[in-house]
This record gives structure tokens, sequence and C-alpha cells, in this order.
């Protein structure tokens, strides 16, 4: 069965279709579009219109245009409406309309992305499921998501982002979840925020969509647990939620290891022990509410369990990998923990308590960091603190890469201070001056400062081996 037919896509539109299509999926990129697709000639950077006669080339079914571009024929399939992101989202919301899918919202300073591809997994296992890919989750990622989920899908997992006042709230009303999870509020986004107190307005804002006797997961931890909850209450959702200050899903203790953490909970006054096949505390809290959430939705809790066992995070998101410096039998390898695609000090400090656990045989715990982007009037006052973090005492270096990062090269103790760029292209080419056999580095920095150029480099080093567990979301 075709996603969308062009009747079907022009009654949702209100658009004009030229031609009898169907679609197989709805793309908004030319590089990975797929034979079959719609592709959607938004307009950004540049304007998709450019692309279409390149999209039809590589096998798009149709186009979703506002006009017809000059570079196409005559004949050519095509949906023609007055915008076309307003063309996306009707599609995105007709899209939502048609199925019976029990959906699930995730938004949160940290930790959204990855507790949306826990639950993608956890769901995966007891139906059809439908998430969003990567990082989709503005006002044209979760549109996008909408108009690809199949008729017939039974669980959604839809991520919502922001990064100013008002974005999640239309977002939410578009998704139309049954259960909305909150993974935190933190510093994120205080170049659009007065204060943090802002930021959990807005986060609650995605509690405004819910269907009619929804769930909210809200973390109990966090100080402004009563703001989320409030919001719930206004709107009529039932609370649930998890934390070591929870009532319902109440952490007890957490147990981190090299490849693998352990998390021991009680749901109800009943014990329940996990795991995660990667290492990190906060990987157990997400874990924890992406259970309470899965049981919202009426999946089986147990699979559920069963399936957050064999989830691990992907390249940038925390990821672990061995790189083998020096073929020689015995030699340690190189520990990667790659968290290169995003940052704030909420989640720097998190990767930097895994980077402080990790083990290490005669080698140091060496961390890598760009800049916090978007931190606001105070943002070296951020930077700075991080080396007061308590996971600090245990790390041996710490090389800084950015303007901002200078404040926290200026704080870290002399011993600890390693070196600082402006850029991550200065830090490539002096890697194995500052690496070597049997350390353990972090890279974590926010996408804007291009780390990922020093993750490959140093897997360029030598032969990277990813643990079993990690190598399932490739």
């Amino acid at each position: 069965m075709s996603l969308w037919t062009a009747a079907q896509a022009a009654a949702a539109t209100g658009g004009t279709a030229r031609g009898d299509w169907a679609v197989d999926g709805v793309s908004i990129d030319t590089r990975t579009l797929q034979p079959g697709d719609l592709f959607v000639a938004l307009k950004a950077a540049r304007d998709g219109h450019d692309f279409v006669a390149d999209a039809l080339s590589k096998g798009a079914a149709a186009a979703l245009v506002s006009h017809v571009p000059d570079s196409v024929s005559a004949d050519a399939p095509l949906l023609i409406v007055k915008d076309v992101l307003a063309g996306l989202q009707a599609l995105g919301r007709a899209g939502r309309a048609r199925t019976r899918a029990r959906v699930v919202a995730v938004t949160g300073s940290v930790g959204k992305t990855s507790t949306k591809e826990m639950l993608a997994r956890m769901l995966s296992g007891q139906g059809a499921t439908h998430a969003s890919v990567a990082s989709y989750n503005n006002h044209w990622g979760v549109p996008l998501t909408l108009a690809r989920m199949p008729r017939e899908t039974d669980f959604a997992v839809i991520e919502i982002g922001m990064n100013h006042p008002g974005e999640i709230a239309p977002l939410a009303r578009m998704a139309r979840p049954h259960v909305a999870m909150i993974t935190t509020v933190a510093a994120v986004h205080l170049a659009a925020f007065e204060d943090v107190a802002g930021i959990a307005h807005e986060k609650a804002d995605v509690l405004r969509g819910l269907e009619p006797g929804g769930v909210a997961v809200l973390n109990a931890d966090i100080d402004q647990a009563a703001i989320l909850r409030d919001t719930a209450r206004a709107v009529g959702a039932e609370i649930v939620e998890f934390g070591t200050r929870a009532r319902d899903y109440r952490l007890l203790d957490v147990s981190v290891h090299d490849a693998t953490t352990v998390a021991r909970a009680e749901v109800a006054g009943e014990p329940l022990l996990f795991k995660i096949a990667t290492a990190g505390q906060h990987f157990a809290m997400n874990g924890l509410g992406a259970l309470a959430a899965c049981t919202a939705l009426g999946a089986d809790p147990a699979l559920a369990a069963l399936a957050l066992a064999r989830w691990s995070p992907y390249r940038g998101r925390g990821v672990c990998e061995q790189i083998q410096l020096d073929p020689a039998m015995g030699a340690q390898p190189l520990t990667l923990l790659d968290d290169a695609y995003n940052a704030n000090p909420t989640s720097v400090g998190a990767a930097l308590d895994v980077l402080a656990a990790t083990q290490t045989q005669r080698g140091n715990r060496i961390a890598i960091l760009g800049d916090m982007k978007e931190m606001g009037p105070n943002a070296a006052r951020f930077h700075a603190e991080l080396a007061e973090l308590p996971a600090m005492a245990n790390i041996d270096r710490v090389h800084c890469i950015g303007p901002l990062m200078k404040a926290l090269h200026s704080a870290l103790p002399e011993a600890k201070r390693g070196v600082h760029l402006e850029t991550s292209a200065q830090m490539v080419p002096t890697l194995r001056t500052h690496l070597g056999m049997g350390d353990a580095v972090l890279v974590k920095g926010s996408l804007s400062m291009n780390l990922g150029a020093i993750v490959d480099g140093i897997r360029k080093m030598g032969h990277a081996q990813r643990g079993l567990a990690n190598n399932e979301n490739e």
C-alpha cells in the first residue's frame, strides 16, 4: 500500500495534483531521497524548487511545490500548494489523523533524542513502530515525521524540540500524543529565555497537545518540577513521575560499568531491575522514564525492559569505542567516548561523569571539550563552572576548543590544563601528541564546533572496534 496517493495528498493539503501518482516516502533532501519519495521543496538556506528536477531524475514519484519550477517539464508529477511548509504541515496533520497509533512525544533540555531512540527500540518488538529520524524535532521535522507515518502504525515516537519561546505547543498539538515525556529542564537556549523557569514553561507546553485522558511522564528530580506538574494539572493530564524523588517510578541505585549501566528502581512498591548496554547514570534516569512512558502507552513493561537492555547510543551521542593504536598483541586500546553532537552544562557534566568512571590501565582520562552555544550573556561563567564539577577530580587533562572554552581553560588547575585552540581543525593534526595507548578520551561540544572532525581523526589513528552491545544503532 502506498503512503500517499495524489488524490489523498491533494485532499490533505488543499493543493492541486498534477498526474496520477503514488509515493512510498517523503523527503526534503535530494542527497538522501529514495526512489518513490515525495520530494518537498522547502525554502531554507536554498530554495528547494531549485532541486526538483534533480529529485525527479533520482526517482522521486512527485514533488510538493508552490509553483512549477522552470527546470521541469509541463507534465511533471507535482502537488502544487500555496506554501510548501504549510503544505507539509497539513500532510503531517492528515498522517496523524488517519492512524490509530498510540503516540508518545518526547521533549527535554537534554536526552530527548537518546530517549526517543530508547522508546523506539522498546516498542518495536510490540507492534509496528514509527519514530523521528535523527533529531528531526522542529517546525519541519515534526510534520515530516508525521507525514511519513504509515497508516498501519501501532506506536509512534515523536521528538519535539525548540530554540525559542512558543515553538513546542503548536508541534505538540500537531502530534496529538497520548503520552508526553519531559526528560529534564536545564540551562539550554538561554540566549532566547530569561531563565531556566522560562525554559520549563516552554517544555511543559508539550502537555498542551495531549489527547483527552493523556499521561504526562515527568522528571521529579528537577528544581522546576512544580512548573511541569502545574501545567499537567491545568490540561487534565494524569501525572506519572520518575526519578530519585518520585513516588511512581523511583530510582534507587545506579551502578555504572565500562559498557553497562545497571539500575535498581521501585514501581508502585514493586522492585524493578533493568540494564542498558552503555555507561551513564543519565541513561538510567531516561531509561526509567521511557519504561514509564511505554507502560502508559499500553505496552508490556517486561518486554520493554528486555528491549532496553539491548539499546545503546549511536555515534555522536555517547557511544563508546575501542581504538587499537598498536596491532601488537596485548597493547592497550584507546577508549573513545564520542559525544560530539551537542553540549550544554548538564550534558557535559553527565559525559564527564562517564569519563571519570571509565576504567583505564596505565592510561589517562582526557576530555576534549568544545564551546557550548546559545548560553546567553553568562556563557563565560557557565563554561568556567565546568572546572568545579566533581568529575574533574578524576580527569587528568582537559583540552579546550573555541573562544568560549577559554574561560574553562583559565579556570582549570594548571596540572589539568591542556591546549586551548580556536577550532577543531587545529586540534586534528596534533592528536597523536596528546593521546596514547590505554587512554580514555571524551569528545564533546556543540554541533557547530565540528568536534566530529576530532572524533574522525581519533578513529583514523587506529582500527576502531565497537563493542557488541554498541553495534545495533549504526
